[in-house]
């Protein structure tokens, strides 16, 4: 629908139209212009403003619209446009309690499993990322980042587990929250990864498992208290995350480490 009064002034660039489909190119544009200011959240825009200051269909926007909708970014008015909406603390602790739940059994399981191969696979990966560090390219960083943690819960046997941990690292990228360098640089994120790949490495099931729960863990909390940060709320963090992540008591075993592999 064209804009009216009611619409808040919007200023975009065009898209390239090359390489990625163009509903991909709207979620990044709208996530760089919600960390820009270019888009405020709470404000009313309509798929038309985007699609024409673009350069694209209205198609394209509204599939972008649905897909930021469903990971929680937009929240869509019928026949109204959409406004942005930023991710609550919680949201956010939440994806992570699912995280520490799949990945903690599975990283485990990984290495029981061929540690050598899967430890060189690793490092090979961990040489990449020390690349992109050097580089500062974050975008390579933080494909190559999924692309360990995916190569773990795929060396655990368990794809459902793999395919849920995947949604939920899509639905943080779209959401485009990531550590800034405030909290933690890429050089600190790739030093997190080590103790782990090391661990897997030396077959220290239970070493990868305390280092998987501290990386994790710091990324939800520093995830979290930036989000409380950039919507001003009082959020306590801390107590949140205490209230949904359940710590596991010493030598307890999950039970997803006793099922077979799916």
């Amino acid at each position: 629908m064209p804009p009216t009064r009611e619409h808040a002034e919007l200023k975009l660039q065009p898209l390239p139209h090359a390489g990625r489909s163009l509903a991909e190119q709207v979620i990044s544009e709208v996530r760089r212009a919600v960390h820009t200011g270019a888009m405020v959240p709470g404000r009313l825009y309509s798929v038309y403003q985007v699609a024409e200051q673009l350069n694209v269909s209205r198609s394209p926007v509204r599939e972008a619209m649905l897909r930021l909708a469903e990971a929680g970014l937009v929240q869509v008015e019928r026949n109204r446009g959409f406004r942005v909406v930023l991710p609550h603390p919680r949201e956010i602790v939440e994806i992570f309690g699912v995280r520490l739940a799949l990945e903690l059994p599975a990283v485990r399981r990984a290495a029981r499993g061929d540690a050598a191969g899967l430890g060189a696979a690793l490092r090979a990966t961990m040489e990449e990322m020390a690349a992109a560090v050097e580089a500062a390219d974050e975008a390579l960083f933080f494909q190559l980042d999924q692309a360990l943690h995916d190569r773990l819960l795929a060396a655990a046997g368990n794809g459902r587990a793999r395919a849920i941990v995947g949604g939920l690292r899509d639905t943080m990228r779209i959401l485009g929250t990531s550590t800034d360098d405030r909290s933690r640089t890429l050089r600190q994120v790739h030093e997190e990864h080590e103790p782990i790949v090391a661990a897997v490495a030396a077959a220290d099931a239970e070493g990868a498992v305390r280092a998987m729960r501290a990386h994790l863990t710091n990324t939800g909390l520093i995830l979290a208290r930036q989000a409380a940060r950039a919507q001003g709320e009082p959020v306590d963090v801390d107590a949140l995350w205490a209230s949904i992540v359940e710590e596991p008591q010493p030598g307890e075993r999950a039970i997803a480490d006793e099922t077979q592999p799916g």
